[in-house]
């Protein structure tokens, strides 16, 4: 099992994505959520991740609006060892169950901070990212100030930016608490800009969207729909691999050119995904979601799999034939 070091400890190069646990949440009627939840499956599905030495949770104020939080506090509160990343910067209304907008006030921002800590049943946040994705740099700098004061104060461990912005991480990557950077990359796509400040500044990068929302698991079909009160099915510009309410067929024609690739030496369409990252980028932590125990059963062995051989990397790379500079944008 590959490792990596993070806020000095040694733990395994895959975390939890907390954000399908959070259940429903909405802004205005556009579903921001995966649907219902069942508590009691995704605190069996955390513990049991533990369990298997998963020790890295990431999750969010706006995930379920708290409730995501509230489930890691439930079912983490006893183990001092895992590391929780949370976020910070979306203003929140938590009877309504509403996304409002954008939170950039220092002194706002501090006691979003202590609600979360009060869900997550601790005293320290290990990590805590900026979720404000396209945020200007003069906006976002008295913010990372003021977090400053709170890592000196004991209640961060560090920070990062949640950003696909190359720009974003330049300007923030030589401060002495900025440790993390969460951005998309999966095997459709790979962000040459972002990988190479993250290596230059050894920086760990958290890749959201590993498995492409759940497209790379294989389980789905050209033409599938999506269900309702599910975040995929709404059309929002940002949203690659579901379009209006349906799959997006060109990823699943990508995802057939590379499948045989992917499921070498036994592995599912999903493990051959996070192999891909494992052996992609040495800075990379991939942070897959999930609902139940069987899908963080079969996200963890690809850990014991191990990173993609190089003729089945080689194959992909060959396959897929990337553009060697993206548009940068929200993701």
């Amino acid at each position: 099992m590959e490792h990596i070091t993070l806020l000095g400890q040694q733990i395994p190069r895959m975390g939890l994505g907390c954000w399908a646990i959070g259940g429903p949440f909405y802004s205005g009627n556009k579903a921001y959520g995966y649907g219902k939840v069942d508590d009691k499956q995704s605190i069996d599905a955390i513990e049991y991740a533990y369990d298997q030495g998963i020790r890295l949770f990431d999750t969010a104020p706006a995930y379920g609006i708290g409730h995501s939080e509230s489930i890691l506090g439930q079912a983490l509160k006893n183990k001092p060892d895992a590391i929780i990343s949370s976020k910070i910067g979306l203003e929140c209304n938590r009877v309504t169950k509403q996304f409002i907008g954008p939170e950039t006030d220092p002194e706002t921002i501090v006691k979003s901070i202590d609600e979360s800590l009060s869900r997550l049943q601790r005293e320290r946040i290990g990590l805590l990212f900026l979720h404000l994705n396209s945020l200007s740099i003069e906006e976002a700098e008295p913010i990372f100030d003021r977090l400053d004061t709170l890592v000196q104060e004991g209640k961060l461990g560090a920070y990062g930016w949640s950003t696909d912005f190359s720009q974003s991480i330049a300007a923030m990557a030589e401060r002495e608490h900025f440790r993390c950077v969460q951005h998309c990359m999966n095997v459709f796509f790979s962000p040459n800009k972002i990988q190479q400040l993250t290596q230059k500044h050894e920086l760990v990068s958290f890749c959201r969207s590993p498995l492409a929302m759940g497209l790379l698991t294989g389980k789905f079909q050209a033409g599938s729909s999506i269900t309702a009160g599910d975040i995929r099915g709404q059309s929002e510009e940002w949203l690659d691999y579901f379009k209006d309410g349906k799959v997006n067929d060109h990823y699943i024609e990508q995802l057939d050119r590379i499948r045989r690739a992917l499921t070498r030496s036994g592995r599912t369409p999903a493990q051959g995904a996070l192999a891909w990252i494992l052996r992609h980028d040495s800075r990379a932590v991939p942070i897959p979601g999930f609902r139940n125990r069987q899908q963080v059963a079969e996200n963890i062995a690809a850990l014991s799999l191990g990173s993609l051989e190089d003729n089945a990397y080689a194959e992909i790379e060959q396959l897929m034939n990337r553009p060697v500079d993206y548009q940068e944008r929200e993701r």
